[in-house]
């Protein structure tokens, strides 16, 4: 699996050509990447020779900038820096850092063993492929510390950069400077120093032909030097009217939806096969016998047999319609929030699809329970031995509805907490007030928000079940984000979608709690 994970401090120097930074944080810290949340131990991260790990521009492998120079380990984090090589896109790379453009850096990595922690990949072990720089790292501490970098002799930049029609745009007036003298900054022995110059920028001629020429090319022909330009442009001192977003807090708040997963985090996953709308799992239907046989007796005559189990993929999609004002005067988390909340979306919808199959496919408890600390054993323990003797597996985790996850809280021995006390006397599991899973009877206990409703009769409470992971097996494919053009009355599509499979393998897998 290769994930991309996007961190932390970035420092830029022209003069020597090298952009140095914090590239990975070790520990507590989570990251957003490609495969959701993840953090990495310190120390998981693994490679060779620097100079073998090349350093991209947004993870395109068909724009390379450079090559590291060093890699160095400490507690905290990974620190590199990287040489950036005398090309037109290097040089670009260099400036976008220096005007805050492009300052965030962003790892691939090839994960070779990790564990699911909750709803957070914790890596244990990674090979680095290769750094990026990028414009939107994950972190809101990837910011550009120090700009260090000097203009180039006007000769010079035009035998080096051609004239092309998005720099025809650009007007250059700023009068010759002289560069102080360089002076070193001391910083910390274990992370890289720059050299602090001075740098001058040239002025850009912004007028509404200009933007709008240069707005037109970033949206529709995906122009990088329109683009670039663009938010140079927004983050120039103007009058102009409507070139300036009106400054917003980048803090959104949201109590109606999460990612977690709780149902499918307590199942087996599987690899989507890519194609096909169907697509079937081999499963033993019968299997060969031994019996004792006397001498001269006949031997019963048995085989291995087999049928197919077929499993049929399921399209999940959310759309969401906005308009180019609201982007224009937005702040730009708007965007990255409207995508997070698509995949928070996205998770709820799958989350409640798998709860229902499970509902549907599992079975109810042989025996009815009291809703109580004494009920709860009961039915765990019997849960427990009526999947053993179905699947031959064992159960490993438990799902509860939050109502369930308060009661068992409550659940105490004489006063003294059972299951939240820090040291209880008659350790029944481990639960916290302030974490959605835990551990109950020996079983991995989460606490989803998607298990509603009754059962077929009126003993059945459906709160609770325990689940055998290996009974069910989710499949699912990559999402993927499609942003279509901007239409001709002003808005604008943004779709998700993906694909996502259940295989129920063994409906006894799943056991439901039986309230008496």
């Amino acid at each position: 699996m290769k994930i991309t994970l996007q961190a932390s401090d970035i420092q830029a120097d022209e003069g020597r050509r090298l952009i140095s930074g914090k590239i990975l944080p070790f520990g507590d810290e989570i990251g957003q990447t490609n495969v959701g949340k993840v953090r990495f131990r310190a120390g998981s991260v693994e490679w060779d020779n620097p100079k073998n790990v090349k350093f991209l521009l947004e993870h395109d492998g068909r724009k390379p900038l450079g090559r590291a120079q060093s890699i160095t380990a400490e507690d905290d984090a990974l620190y590199a820096t990287f040489k950036v090589s005398a090309t037109t896109r290097g040089n670009d790379a260099l400036i976008e850092a220096s005007e805050d453009l492009r300052s965030g850096l962003s790892v691939g990595v090839e994960v070779i063993d990790s564990k699911q922690v909750g709803n957070v990949l914790e890596v244990i072990r990674a090979s680095l492929t290769e750094v990026s720089l990028v414009s939107n790292p994950a972190f809101k501490s990837a910011e550009v510390l120090e700009v260090a970098a000097t203009e180039a002799p006007a000769e010079e930049a035009q035998q080096e950069t051609p004239n092309n029609e998005s720099e025809a745009l650009v007007e250059n007036t700023t009068p010759e400077t002289v560069a102080p003298e360089a002076v070193e900054t001391p910083v910390e022995a274990s992370r890289p120093t720059v050299t602090a110059m001075a740098y001058t920028k040239p002025r850009l001629e912004i007028t509404k032909r200009n933007y709008l020429a240069n707005y037109l090319k970033a949206s529709v022909l995906e122009d990088e030097d329109a683009k670039i330009w663009i938010k140079a442009a927004d983050n120039e001192t103007t009058t102009a009217p409507g070139m300036i977003p009106t400054p917003q807090s980048t803090e959104v708040l949201n109590f109606l939806s999460n990612a977690d997963r709780p149902l499918i985090d307590s199942i087996s996953r599987g690899t989507m096969p890519a194609f096909g709308k169907t697509f079937e799992i081999p499963k033993i239907t019968g299997v060969p016998t031994v019996d004792q046989i006397d001498e001269n007796q006949a031997i019963a005559d048995t085989q291995l047999t087999a049928s197919y189990l077929s499993v049929t993929k399921k399209s999940f999609k959310g759309r969401m319609i906005t308009t180019v004002e609201l982007i224009d005067q937005s702040n730009p988390a708007f965007l990255d929030e409207a995508l997070r909340q698509l995949e928070f979306a996205y998770a709820k919808d799958t989350e409640q699809y798998v709860t229902g199959v499970v509902a549907n496919d599992g079975v109810l408890n042989a025996t009815a329970q009291a809703n109580d600390a004494s009920g709860l054993l009961g039915f765990v323990s019997s849960a427990a031995a009526a999947i053993y003797s179905a699947s031959l597996g064992f159960a490993r985790s438990i799902v509860v509805t939050p109502e369930q996850w308060a009661k068992i809280m409550s659940y105490n021995d004489g006063g003294r907490p059972i299951y939240i006390a820090s040291n209880p006397q008659n350790a029944g599991g481990a639960l916290r007030p302030d974490a959605v899973t835990g551990t109950v009877a020996g079983l991995q206990l989460r606490v989803s928000r998607y298990i509603v409703g009754a059962g077929g009769d009126n003993l059945a409470d459906y709160s609770m079940v325990v689940v055998n992971p290996d009974a069910y097996t989710w499949y699912e494919s990559g999402r993927q984000q499609l942003r279509t053009n901007i239409n001709s009355d002003g808005t604008v599509d943004i779709l998700l979608y993906g694909y996502g499979a259940l295989a129920t393998k063994l409906g006894a897998g799943a056991n439901w709690f039986n309230k008496n």
